[in-house]
């Protein structure tokens, strides 16, 4: 028995993170010929000093004496604790998988995330199934348009590779080559959709701007007009819940587009911006001094993205306010927003935002994108508070794309473990159910060139640039492919698909990654794969919201437990080249090479 282990329920209770207000216990087993007399816990709330807490005998076995002390965390926040056994100067800090290890010098601290009690997140998204769609490139659902501004390029071709220019920096977001998907064409492919057991879209930008990314907002208040119009979101969204399913848009709110109503840089709009006019109701969103190279603040140094001062009254009205952004689209149809950049929002602003959508039901969904773990991160030299509820629901759920990439590439199957329990541990359960997970995303590699392909670092784009797995590599990456996907189902949180990944969609970064989806592919193996996933999710409660338990997870196969009380699920997924033989719920299973089996049945808890 291990001294101390943060997942073991006999060792700490209740498990992970928990209400401000709820009492933690903790229990060490003390090996007997250590003569320990008085353990402390040793805990601090971020940012401030130690405190000491004697633990209690409590009673032991054999070879054991146990000790333990009830601790009650105050105020939500971040807390940290190790132990000090008092004995030859040991220590307990946290090793792999949450259990302690012995030392005498530091080491990592374990970490208790305590949220607001009354945080909630949407019912309705636990269990479902997420589609990622970049708007232009899915389908086009009213052909040969006409380009609603002169500078667009229209691409009637649509198997050609999206145009790139190597050199963003000085030549700008030069996006500009549209294959014309549109509202009408999602509303068309809803059946599509529906089949795969999909119950949200994602869709990013979908208001008018002048690239085809839409991440360079013109008008917040404007569908881009290739797209459609507000009648044809509303109709989108209509249809939408006929199929069971709901819209999330992408709002993108630390910058807007040079070439917008509000910038105007570019003078597209008759009436002057902010750039032009010193009075201008916009120029208090934008910080213009001579420090910056281009005369005023941007993001990331690109000239045609000027950064809002998110902390200006008006600004903040008009996205979050009665009758603002927020309102307007969610009053359309919409149920709820991933917000772009969240590390670059602040947090209170977050918190303004998250009001508006609830103002609109408990129902509606409020995701952010952030790269790392969500409940530590350090941002701009501030803690984060994105998942202590009064922020986010959710987050984009990268540390799981990485640790599943790893695995399935190679990696052992203990690293994924430690990766997944690690979340699981520091996230409050009402954020870990609504995660977004997923593989691909319009930001990353598609999952089956990440897989299969030469890693990209190092490339240029000249060189992604026409790139395409041989037929070898295509058969492997898409078997591996669909391993990928069973643990995105799987996994705590929300599966999500990044469109075309059904298909083996390829490509490098962006823009390769954003090519047009090929509705004459005759790739009609993976599709089947995720559908079956949607309805083991759908008919297993225990995907929704159940506990993760590793059970094996070592070298090429990792084995555990989805379990919330009433039903449990066991999971195998084999990355090895060899059949393996383990026990799934007292069953003995063969799960072949390149495969994983699933068996659901009543809860062991």
């Amino acid at each position: 028995m291990a001294i101390y282990n943060s997942l073991d329920e006999f060792h700490k209770t209740p498990f992970g993170a928990v209400p401000a207000g709820r009492t933690v216990t903790f229990t060490l087993a003390v090996p007997k010929d250590y003569g320990c007399q008085t353990p402390y816990l040793i805990w601090h709330r971020d940012g401030q000093a130690d405190q000491m807490v004697p633990m209690a005998r409590a009673g032991g076995c054999d070879d054991c004496d146990w000790f333990r002390v009830e601790w009650t965390p105050g105020a939500p926040g971040l807390y940290f604790y190790f132990f000090d056994l008092y004995t030859g100067y040991r220590k307990l800090f946290r090793g792999r998988l949450g259990e302690s290890y012995v030392t005498t010098g530091t080491g990592e601290q374990w970490q208790l995330t305590c949220y607001e009690p009354d945080f909630e997140t949407p019912a309705c998204v636990r269990g479902g199934v997420i589609y990622q769609i970049f708007p232009d490139r899915f389908c086009e659902g009213v052909p040969g348009k006409v380009m609603p501004f002169a500078d667009r390029i229209y691409r009637a071709d649509k198997e050609g590779e999206p145009y790139f220019w190597p050199n963003e920096q000085s030549d700008g977001y030069l996006n500009m080559d549209y294959y014309g998907g549109d509202l009408q064409g999602i509303r068309q492919k809803l059946p599509y959709l529906a089949g795969m057991g999909v119950t949200m879209i994602y869709l990013n930008p979908i208001f008018e701007a002048h690239a085809n990314h839409r991440y360079n907002t013109a008008n917040y208040r404007k569908i881009d007009p290739l797209l459609g119009n507000v009648q044809d979101f509303r109709a989108l969204c209509r249809d939408a819940k006929s199929f069971g399913i709901r819209i999330i848009l992408d709002g993108v709110f630390s910058h807007t587009g040079s070439d917008s109503i509000y910038f105007n840089r570019e003078g597209r709009y008759p009436h002057p911006g902010a750039w032009q006019d010193v009075h201008s109701p916009y120029r208090s969103w934008y910080d213009f001094s001579p420090q910056y190279a281009c005369g005023y603040r941007s993001w990331w140094g690109f000239e045609t993205l000027p950064e809002v001062n998110e902390h200006d009254p008006s600004y903040r009205a008009f996205i979050t306010g009665e009758g603002g952004v927020i309102d307007y689209w969610l009053e359309q149809g919409a149920s709820g927003f991933r917000l772009d950049v969240a590390d670059e929002l602040p947090d209170d602003f977050i918190a303004d935002i998250r009001r508006a959508v609830k103002r609109h039901g408990k129902d509606k969904y409020l995701l952010g994108e952030v790269w790392e773990d969500a409940t530590n991160k350090w941002s701009y030299g501030v803690r984060r508070t994105y998942l202590l509820g009064k922020g986010l629901d959710g987050v984009m759920n990268y540390p799981f794309k990485e640790a599943i990439l790893h695995f399935i590439k190679g990696g052992d199957g203990a690293d994924l473990a430690e990766a997944v329990t690690r979340i699981c541990e520091n996230y409050p359960k009402p954020a870990l159910d609504v995660l977004m997970n997923f593989v691909s995303t319009h930001d990353t590699v598609r999952a089956i060139t990440a897989i299969a392909g030469e890693d990209v670092a190092g490339h240029d784009r000249y060189w992604q640039s026409g790139q395409h797995l041989s037929p070898e590599q295509y058969e492997y990456g898409r078997r591996k492919l669909v391993l990928a996907y069973a643990l995105v189902f799987t996994l705590p949180g929300v599966p999500s698909i990044y469109y075309g990944d059904e298909i083996g969609m390829q490509g490098y970064k962006d823009p390769f990654n954003r090519a047009f989806f090929n509705w004459n592919s005759h790739e009609n193996r993976i599709r089947p794969a995720l559908q079956k996933l949607a309805a083991l999710r759908k008919n297993c409660p225990a995907f929704a919201d159940g506990r993760f338990i590793p059970l094996q997870c070592a070298e090429g196969v990792v084995l555990f437990a989805r379990d919330n009380g009433r039903r449990r699920a066991e999971i195998c997924v084999n990355r090895n080249a060899n059949d393996v033989t383990v026990s799934l719920l007292g069953d003995t299973v063969t799960v072949s090479a390149y495969d994983f089996a699933v068996r659901t049945g009543p809860s062991a808890l």
